[in-house]
């Protein structure tokens, strides 16, 4: 009897080790893996709803799409903002990942050529871009709330990517492949951001993420152009001419009759462009108009009326000056240099509707036609425009499609603001010459 007794207070002395161990071990190793399996299916699931719907999804779309209650998503995390804060933290360790494997690839014993590691590194980039479409869509802006770490992350730089692409253009550079005449952190920089831009639906459409990325890379690296063309020769074109002449034409008209209306129209401006179409308000207007909401409303009505009030006078002065420009008696080749230099003095004076055009770019609400960019009519155009180019011999690349080419030719002639305001206009379109005609590789 007693041998069974203590038996008995030894296995409840084992029982009790047990459960206190396997607290303390919870404790260290965290949530059970049903619970971190759950979480990143609710964060999948969140990054594919606002990839698609814009940042104003709400968290009911969100449990919609994970197949589970929205009360259920509390238990994962506490509010939107912290599912916002958890996508980018994995988007920017992402980033960082692609950059610190690049570079020690660079640092390899017996690295492969440069114009390799550079693609490879541009492929990671937009795979990284694609799967991370929400926290791009983020980083376009100052952030969609108030919450400090989120305003943090989203103006976070992906300086991994950038210093690993820096450094394997200085490969380059002392290979003798790149160009010695290219400001290389500069290049650097806008190649990072051109791959980034893989994850925006609309330029990618329906092509495979590594095709564009390297159709990307190979245009960056060797030039549309057969015949690397001079500075003074592009200046000289008639092309060039009429884009100089639409963009002196360029003053302010807006109607000055209500200077009411003048100055809602320039503070909806600024609020859309900083925070983006979807996370404004018309209550963030008015507060930053000192008006009240009503008088919003009784001004201009509806946001959209609001907004395509706005965009219609940037379309007409942007949108139109690309007939004239097609229209030129120039080769493609000179007018597609007038396009990137109507496009970078756009950029310049119009910033705040520039970034208000990033919605329809990607694919998010507003559903309404954009006034500013008809973009099919912009594809239809640069298409016809690179066939002439192509079937004259002006224009030598090794496309996967005309369309994959069209698309990816409109994006890469808006130069990047940030990289506008470092060098300024001129600086900036010889960068696009560089990295859209001529090519920052040394040509054999």
């Amino acid at each position: 009897m007693a041998a069974a007794d203590a038996a008995g207070r030894n296995s409840r002395r084992g029982r009790r080790a047990v459960k206190t161990n396997s607290t303390k071990l919870a404790a260290v190793t965290g949530p059970p893996p049903t619970d971190l399996t759950r979480r990143a299916e609710i964060l999948k699931t969140a990054n594919s709803v606002i990839a698609a719907t814009g940042l104003r999804s709400s968290l009911q779309q969100i449990a919609d799409g994970a197949g589970i209650l929205a009360g259920s998503l509390y238990h994962h995390f506490e509010s939107k903002e912290a599912i916002l804060i958890e996508l980018i933290r994995l988007y920017h360790a992402d980033l960082d990942r692609v950059g610190e494997l690049a570079l020690q690839r660079l640092d390899a014993a017996d690295p492969a050529p440069v114009a390799e590691q550079i693609t490879a590194l541009g492929c990671a980039i937009a795979r990284c871009a694609v799967e991370h479409r929400a926290a791009l869509q983020m980083s376009f802006y100052e952030g969609p709330s108030n919450d400090p770490e989120l305003i943090e992350l989203t103006s976070r730089q992906p300086t991994k990517i950038e210093a690993a692409m820096l450094q394997a253009l200085r490969a380059g550079r002392w290979s003798g492949d790149i160009r010695p005449d290219v400001d290389l952190p500069t290049l650097a920089d806008r190649l990072c951001q051109s791959m980034l831009h893989v994850g925006l639906d609309v330029i990618r459409h329906k092509a495979r993420t590594d095709d564009l990325a390297k159709l990307k890379c190979r245009i960056a690296l060797q030039g549309l152009a057969t015949d690397p063309p001079s500075d003074t020769d592009l200046d000289a074109s008639a092309a060039f001419a009429a884009a100089d002449s639409i963009i002196n034409s360029w003053v302010d008209e807006e109607d000055d009759a209500d200077l009411k209306v003048a100055h809602l129209r320039a503070v909806a401006r600024a609020e859309f462009g900083r925070r983006g179409y979807e996370m404004t308000t018309i209550r963030d207007i008015a507060s930053a108009a000192g008006l009240g909401t009503g008088t919003v409303y009784r001004i201009i009505g509806s946001k959209d009326e609001l907004l395509m009030s706005i965009m219609l006078e940037f379309g007409r002065k942007v949108g139109g000056a690309w007939t004239q420009i097609v229209r030129a008696d120039s080769s493609t080749v000179e007018k597609l240099d007038a396009l990137s230099w109507l496009n970078i003095n756009a950029l310049d004076q119009f910033p705040d509707e520039f970034r208000i055009q990033l919605a329809w770019l990607r694919h998010s609400p507003p559903d309404s036609a954009n006034p500013a960019w008809s973009f099919t009519t912009r594809i239809r155009q640069m298409k016809a425009l690179l066939s002439e180019g192509i079937k004259a011999g002006e224009i030598h690349i090794d496309s996967p499609t005309a369309d994959m080419l069209a698309r990816c030719i409109i994006g890469e002639q808006w130069i990047p603001e940030n990289i506008l305001r470092q060098v300024g206009t001129r600086n900036a379109l010889i960068l696009a010459r560089d990295t859209v005609l001529r090519g920052v590789a040394v040509r054999g």
